[in-house]
């Protein structure tokens, strides 16, 4: 309860601050080593910490260090090396957090840990109690917290956000997002804008409905909910605050109901705008036949006013996806020609340029060598232009139970998937981790039951070539051209890292965490973590020295999902460990 009152003080402190009424505290009462809205929003250019998912709430993943850099990244050895522990190991895919001396990092199974940054000795560790029954869609995964004021926050799979303080970890507030039974989760790291704890929902494979709330960064309590399926209600201190779209306009019936478009990657925020970008999942159920129309906001970009909850503009990338291309993947600010723009490697292997003021489309551009679905994205009009490779319907077909079998590029698993690319201001080039695979695809008949799997679809991965599935790509998002690019033998799953060092990092399934010439693709350096890197790098500078950080731990939805491609890496072991690199002597 004291923390509560001193918390509801200090927030009202700074709003008399911020009316321009002088505070005079007593010596000695400021909290040191706060995160306030400021260290969040600066974050890219305070190279001393990592306070935001992205390195930045615009997710470029760049930094301006470089200390280490493409002469020197040779000499990288690991400072030390902290295993999460137990048996509970699984996918590691999260990005740690630095702060004050601390690292931030979540693992598997809606676990969090508090480190020392300089010894790698474990200062507390955090286990949610995960009830019986739970119902992640694509594995026990957790991607990363947030840090505000004195707490860590973060979501945990029976679909809850925990705030602990960062000091001790103890649980300062903990609230419900929705009911796991119904098939909620959540993986994602929150988004802090302004003293707001944003964060989406998982769980669009059992027919939940998809939206993104904003919470009371400090108490946890509800501000707005936006739905990203058109026809439900949003809301506003409490209050209706207008329903998402025109109720049955782009979906028929009741499907609406029921009709996915999770937030289930998190999102991004760009100050210069004041819009919150989250990207949705894909409509339910998979069999596309049940639900004519565009259905939207499924499948799209939603750029959202952070302080009512209204949606401003949207973008849908596969209007009535019939091939569960969610459109999650992340939306990254950046600045080109005299235009505020956004780029954005969607799941159905086309990258797109969009005005992030109103999210007309400025340009849009194959990233995987195979795209079977369409053969390209008009331009003025913004929608893709398709070749008519759909699963057929199977309530025609000959004995009702399976439409007709299609084989089509990417797979469902996306040209690119949920692992964030990166931005780097100097190069002015994507670093994209794409796969290369297709699948077999059909529909089946399904029906709704709440917490049931709602896909009326059947599937089966294959890789497109012999020597490589997973290929870096460094584009140039102007002109669309293709730099340079690294083949990898298994699917790339982990985000990538820019630094001013001339280095982009990124990890392997095969366990190596790589170093790469930013501007020519030359691996110039890697390391052998034990188990597959499928998280995030991140740098930061501590005491005059420059460090490196990533999870190590295979797993995710490749070797749940993958089908022919997951029987070809089940050699993969798993882990579940933090590796900490610096330059020897």
């Amino acid at each position: 309860m004291k923390k509560h009152i001193q918390r509801a003080c200090e927030a009202g402190l700074k709003s008399l601050a911020v009316a321009g009424i002088a505070v005079i505290l007593p010596a000695g009462s400021a909290v040191a080593g706060k995160v306030t809205d400021d260290d969040i929003i600066n974050d890219a250019s305070t190279p001393g910490d990592v306070v935001s998912y992205g390195l930045g709430p615009q997710g470029q993943r760049y930094s301006s260090l470089k200390t280490i850099n493409a002469g020197n990244v040779s000499k990288l050895v690991p400072a030390f090396s902290y295993s999460f522990g137990g048996e509970k190991q699984r996918g590691q895919e999260a990005q740690p957090l630095v702060h004050d001396g601390k690292i931030f990092v979540t693992a598997s199974y809606s676990r969090i840990y508090a480190i020392d940054s300089k010894t790698g000795e474990e200062i507390w560790q955090y286990d949610h109690r995960l009830p019986e029954g739970i119902l992640p869609c694509c594995d026990v995964v957790n991607r990363g917290a947030a840090l505000y004021d004195d707490l860590v926050i973060f979501g945990t799979l029976d679909a809850q956000i925990v705030a602990l303080n960062q000091d001790t970890g103890e649980v300062v507030w903990k609230e419900k997002i929705d009911n796991f039974k119904d098939g909620y989760s959540f993986t994602a790291a929150p988004l802090i804008v302004k003293g707001k704890v944003i964060t989406g929902v998982s769980g669009g494979e059992f027919g939940v409905i998809g939206r993104v709330e904003a919470r009371d960064a400090l108490t946890g309590k509800l501000v707005w909910i936006r739905p990203t399926v058109e026809g439900h209600m949003g809301t506003l201190n409490g209050k209706d605050n207008g329903i998402s779209g025109t109720t049955n306009a782009t979906w028929p019936g009741d499907l609406w109901k029921t009709g996915g478009a999770a937030t289930w990657a998190g999102g991004t925020y760009d100050p210069e705008v004041d819009l919150i970008f989250y990207g949705t999942g894909n409509p339910a159920p998979w069999n596309s036949h049940l639900r004519p129309g565009d259905n939207l906001y499924s499948t799209s970009t939603v750029a959202i006013d952070p302080d009512t909850g209204k949606i401003k503009w949207h973008y849908q990338f596969t209007p009535n996806d019939a091939w569960d291309y969610d459109g999650v993947n992340e939306t990254v600010a950046f600045n080109a020609g005299g235009k505020k723009l956004a780029g954005h490697a969607d799941r159905n292997g086309f990258f797109y340029v969009l005005d992030r003021t109103n999210g007309k489309l400025e340009n849009a551009f194959p990233f995987v060598n195979q795209i079977d679905w369409a053969k390209g994205i008009d331009l003025k009009t913004g929608r893709p232009i398709e070749t008519g490779v759909r699963p057929g319907d199977p309530s025609t077909s000959t004995d009702g139970k399976k439409g007709e079998q299609i084989f089509v590029a990417p797979s469902f698993l996306g040209g690119k998937n949920w692992m964030p690319m990166a931005y780097s201001q100097d190069t002015g080039l994507f670093y994209v981790p794409a796969n290369e695979w297709g699948m077999d695809l059909w529909n089946e008949p399904v029906t709704y039951k709440k917490g049931a799997a709602y896909l009326g679809a059947g599937f089966t991965i294959k890789p497109l070539n012999k020597d490589y599935i997973g290929a870096l790509r460094a584009f140039d998002p102007k002109t669309g051209k293709k730099v340079w690019e690294y083949k990898n033998p298994a699917p790339l799953w982990g985000g990538v890292l820019a630094t001013a060092g001339n280095l982009v990092f990124t990890g392997t399934p095969e366990g190596y965490l790589k170093a790469f010439d930013a501007k020519t693709g030359k691996e110039l350096w890697k390391f052998q973590t034990g188990s597959g890197v499928v998280g995030n790098p991140i740098t930061w500078m501590e005491d005059g020295e420059q460090y490196i950080a990533v999870p190590s731990g295979w797993g995710g939805a490749v070797p749940l999902w993958g089908g022919d491609v997951a029987s070809a890496v089940k050699y993969l072991n798993q882990g579940g460990s933090l590796w900490v690199f610096k330059l020897g002597s």
